[in-house]
């Protein structure tokens, strides 16, 4: 059985923070996490002074077949299935190197996430898989996705999932930009709709999210009993409109959100479309105010869709999140003990006894700067260090 020691100036644990740490690790798990502890003489150090150690981080909305490059769907669309697998396997091990040693991919084709984590492939992140969207005719991410109507249709979408191997059921409620025979704004299932899917999903164990720009659609997700909303852009024909209801509803039930904020400062990138340019400063606005009242919020920034969305965005989200003025604690909670939780991880999240040895070093302290996250010296998956 191999002991590994990891000694570091600072803890953040998933909740708090402490100095001084010393983390042992024993068959991938962490047995033990001390302070101000010599490490044992039969276990080999990792000496990290200087830096901060975390849990690794969670994306809980990335597309591991989009290589954020113009057009990713095309590409989706029309590589062989050794290509994208390619494409994924590159995609994994951008966001190891970023420190995200959990991903959750929320639309591929034909099953191949669940196909490359079967795989058994080093060096991969943990991967939750939803399969292909499910979506209705000419809807958004149609071109790749389970196109259903009516409520027979998607309990068997459903079911499939769970035949597949799927860990949760993805369902685009609402248009998308990234498919312009759709609209953002208008929703793409009814309530009676989702609330069959819901119910099949439960009856054979899977989680429903879904995808929801429109605020109609947020609503009608939330009659239905989801359990997640990805996006959550409160949009109307006529810009953001972060109801009242619905943010106390959220607030309430902790229902878990992503946001699709924050991108990598790419000079040249294309700009995103323009429903999302006209209303980004309403939608980040929105988004914190949720944050701030006690949302069950992560950052979920679509990794892979665009060149400014590489995988490995996560950390560059973080720390747009606190330049809305969010607190840096809580946004480090967000995506790695909150996330753990939402996503029904309880072995990851955090860096205590029991939990799976996947941690991040940076340089610096992201307590008081964030952006120590885009430094990483070291991650660990597993108790294995990524070179």
């Amino acid at each position: 059985m191999r002991r590994l020691a990891i000694r570091a100036a600072r803890l953040f644990d998933g909740v708090t923070c402490a100095s001084d740490p010393m983390v042992l690790v024993e068959d991938g798990r962490i047995t033990s996490v001390q302070h101000g502890a010599t490490p044992p003489p039969d276990a080999e150090l990792l000496d990290l002074t200087g830096a901060t150690l975390l849990p690794g981080l969670i994306d809980p909305h990335v597309h591991l077949g989009f290589d954020a490059a113009p057009g990713p769907i095309d590409r989706l669309v029309a590589r062989s299935d050794a290509e994208v697998l390619e494409t994924m396997t590159v995609a994994a091990a951008a966001q190891l190197a970023a420190g995200v040693t959990t991903v959750r991919d929320l639309g591929d084709r034909d099953y191949l996430a669940v196909r490359l984590r079967e795989a058994g492939a080093t060096a991969l992140p943990t991967i939750l898989a939803a399969g292909p969207p499910i979506t209705c005719p000419d809807g958004h991410c149609a071109a790749f996705g389970t196109v259903v109507a009516g409520e027979t249709a998607l309990r068997s979408a459903v079911r499939e999932r769970a035949d597949r191997g799927a860990d949760v059921v993805k369902i685009m409620a609402s248009g998308g930009g990234m498919t312009p025979s759709t609209q953002m704004h208008m929703p793409q299932f009814t309530c009676a709709e989702l609330a069959a899917a819901v119910d099949e999903a439960h009856r054979v164990g899977l989680p429903v999210t879904v995808h929801a720009h429109a605020l109609e659609a947020i609503r009608n997700a939330l009659a239905a009993g989801v359990d997640g909303i990805e996006h959550c852009s409160f949009l109307t024909a006529d810009g953001v409109h972060a109801a009242e209801d619905v943010v106390r509803e959220l607030v309430e039930r902790q229902v878990p959100v992503t946001s699709p904020l924050g991108q990598r400062p790419i000079e040249g990138a294309p700009p995103p479309p323009p429903v999302v340019q006209r209303n980004m400063g309403a939608m980040q606005a929105a988004m914190a105010a949720l944050f701030r009242r006690g949302g069950r919020v992560m950052a979920g920034p679509d990794a892979g869709i665009a060149p400014q969305k590489p995988h490995g965005v996560l950390p560059y989200a973080l720390v747009d999140m606190v330049g809305a003025g969010l607190d840096p604690a809580a946004v480090l909670r967000a995506n790695t003990s909150v996330a753990a939780e939402a996503l029904g991880l309880p072995a990851k999240g955090r860096v205590a006894p029991g939990c799976d040895a996947d941690v991040l070093a940076v340089e610096g302290d992201p307590i008081s700067d964030i952006t120590a996250l885009l430094t990483p010296v070291a991650v660990l998956v597993g108790g294995q260090r990524i070179r």
